[in-house]
């Protein structure tokens, strides 16, 4: 009970604080105040107005909030959200575009579970959508998902994204975003070893831990400096009572939060102060650039405890994805039995999450694949997030990476061709 306590504590300390944001800035928007204009009152309600909207962020999930897309047409098309796979943990979700029709290039962008929703992607999704038919995985909020659903380790995450890949087809060119990069590799080496029919064409892995003893960083060590027991004991609450998975145990997103912040706080401390000058002169909106990327980043869900575990001991201590050495379901995937998936890693000079080296690491693993197959990028200047939703993907990334999509295609036609 005192896992509970302490997840609703977290829980009391957000709900207070943005009630006193809320009380604040309607307690110094009196309008009898207006008589006697007082700056003082003026940023009581501008830090109300940015706390309330701040802390109210961190227990809802966003909205998608694409509505339509301009076509080749010239035309705005309306896009709807189809569930294609309906899962406890995560579903399996495709952009229809209507009226349009439908795109031979096909993408499934595989989002990080790492304490932010798949709306993290948003502007990589809004990027990719006018030539894509664009499909994308939803995970759910661990907080929502009744213990009786199961448990949901990185194995079972793998399973997830084997049957997403089967579902669409050998047609399909997979993007792991970040988090997801070694088990999407895994899951690729899968198919390819049990049912290489149902193979992916290409393989793009962006940012992600492949290696996290490569380039060592102050995230990926993380592993490294404390055990299993202290994370266990430090890291893991039950749900409360006020939510559908109530016992079960879970790696908090507002834990995970207080972490993200901590890394840069002075950055974050100077953001949140500007913004609340800014409300006070009037000069903030609701989707300024400040708003706009902390009603994402503030917006966190929890993780199960067994996925968060499996991931810190599988991953970055025992390095199993490194080492090829990892199982699923009883199975020891070999990365060496992908023979015909191009894969292509992309790095940012100045990504201190998953540094450069970390995620190239992926392509001495491929031992099977030819050279031919093979690319990586290296973005100067770039970020952990600019190389896959800032001005370095839009810019440079994205056309390299539609590049690379569409010489696979026209490789793999001109084979069909040559066969038939």
């Amino acid at each position: 009970m005192r896992f509970m306590a302490t997840y609703d504590l977290m829980e009391t300390v957000r709900n207070t604080n943005q009630w006193l944001g809320a009380t604040a800035q309607a307690m110094a928007s009196y309008p009898a105040f207006a008589m006697v204009p007082n700056p003082g009152l003026q940023m009581m309600a501008a830090w109300g107005e940015v706390a309330e909207r701040s802390f109210a962020r961190m227990a809802a999930k966003p909205d998608w909030g694409i509505h339509s897309v301009t076509c080749e047409d010239g035309r705005d098309h309306l896009v709807t959200i189809e569930k294609v796979i309906e899962r406890p943990f995560g579903d399996l979700i495709h952009f229809k575009v209507a009226g349009r029709d439908a795109k031979l290039r096909k993408i499934l962008l595989v989002a990080p579970m790492s304490g932010h929703y798949a709306t993290l992607l948003r502007s990589t999704v809004q990027s990719l959508l006018p030539d894509c038919e664009l499909y994308i995985t939803d995970w759910h909020n661990a907080r929502d998902i009744p213990v009786s659903a199961g448990k949901f380790d990185i194995e079972d995450y793998t399973l997830y994204l084997v049957d997403f890949m089967k579902e669409l087809g050998p047609e399909i060119n997979v993007i792991a975003v970040c988090q997801p990069a070694p088990l999407t590799l895994a899951a690729t080496a899968y198919l390819a070893e049990l049912e290489p029919e149902a193979q992916p064409r290409t393989l793009t892995l962006i940012g992600g831990p492949i290696d996290p003893d490569a380039t060592p960083t102050d995230v990926t060590d993380f592993g490294n400096r404390v055990t299993m027991g202290t994370l266990e004991e430090t890291m893991i609450q039950r749900v409360g009572f006020s939510h559908a998975g109530v016992g079960r145990k879970v790696y908090p997103g507002l834990l995970q939060l207080s972490s993200f912040i901590s890394m840069n706080s002075d950055r974050h401390s100077k953001a949140f102060t500007d913004q609340m000058f800014r409300v006070a002169r009037n000069e903030a909106s609701d989707h300024d650039a400040h708003n706009r990327f902390y009603d994402e980043y503030l917006a966190v869900m929890d993780m199960t405890a067994e996925f968060y575990l499996t991931t810190v001991h599988r991953i970055f201590k025992e390095g199993e994805i490194a080492k090829n050495d990892f199982v699923v379901d009883g199975h020891k995937v070999d990365i060496g039995a992908i023979t015909r998936v191009a894969v292509k890693t992309v790095e940012g000079e100045k990504d201190d999450i998953s540094a450069p080296g970390q995620c190239k690491a992926a392509l001495d693993l491929l031992t099977g694949l030819p050279e031919s197959k093979k690319a990586w990028h290296v973005e100067p200047g770039a970020g952990h997030y600019g190389i896959f939703a800032g001005k370095s993907w839009r810019n440079n990334i994205r056309p390299l990476v539609m590049d690379f999509i569409d010489s696979n295609a026209e490789a793999a036609k001109a084979k069909l061709t040559v066969a038939q």
